[in-house]
């Protein structure tokens, strides 16, 4: 849709990624949902420690400790956990990422959920609902801190995609026939960097890039066969460079 927010990453591997940013109205419906069940926990807890202990002094100030805890727990827990998706946000369809288009990692999620402390300020999240609106990349405070983005998750494969994009090769290709020499040094520097990568990636930014560097690379190379996956084509290509090396 026109309206929405994009930003297009350049990766090492030359392939330029476009995510669809979230705006205000949806990271306001993500952050309802988790500070309700973040609240119900904390309300939970507090019951447990009136019913078993009364609510003195000592127990009071742990209540109060567990439940910065959940606040500031809670979101770091499940980005780090559940690649970048709390329930509020996987509900609404929202992920963290890094800028590069990485999971986020729980130093990058510590930082931009402590700062979250500041975009709560003065109330109601004003001074990060302001920052968003006044970013180019609709950060918060806390996603410019730590160099994140809240993105949308794509509901359906990519428009015109008919690769099958396979995690591995589960079955040994025969590449002794392939002709590779049109693929240059520096694209298959960009193959290797992508295959290091590939585990630290989410997995929409992992089958742009390998669907790219495939669609980039498939026409250079005589050989395989047209069922090929993606990733297992680039697979191959590596294993076929390297008999030749």
């Amino acid at each position: 849709m026109l309206y929405e927010d994009r930003v297009d990453v350049a990766t090492p591997e030359g392939v330029t990624l476009q995510f669809t940013l979230a705006g205000v109205g949806s990271r306001f419906v993500a952050a309802l949902i988790d500070t309700t069940i973040q609240f119900a926990v904390f309300g939970a807890m507090l019951l447990l420690a009136f019913v078993v202990r009364g609510l003195g002094p000592v127990v009071t100030a742990l209540v109060v400790v567990l439940g910065f805890l959940v606040f500031l727990g809670y979101d770091i827990m499940f980005e780090t956990l559940a690649s970048g998706r709390t329930p509020g946000k996987r509900w609404t369809g929202l992920r963290v990422v890094k800028e590069g288009g990485a999971p986020v990692t729980f130093l990058t999620s510590a930082v931009r959920n402590v700062l979250r402390l500041v975009d709560i300020l003065p109330t109601s999240y004003i001074v990060g609902i302001v920052c968003v609106l006044a970013s180019s990349k609709n950060q918060r405070l806390g996603d410019m801190a730590a160099g994140t983005l809240v993105v949308r998750e794509r509901k359906a494969s990519i428009e015109g995609d008919s690769w099958s994009l396979p995690v591995a090769t589960s079955a040994r290709v025969d590449v002794d026939t392939w002709d590779v020499s049109g693929v240059t040094a520096d694209e298959m520097a960009a193959v290797r960097q992508f295959m290091d990568r590939r585990p630290t990636l989410t997995p929409d930014a992992r089958t742009r890039i390998g669907r790219e560097l495939a669609v980039r690379l498939w026409p250079k190379v005589v050989g395989p066969a047209e069922s090929m996956g993606a990733e297992a084509f680039l697979e191959a290509l590596l294993a076929a460079k390297a008999t030749r090396a």
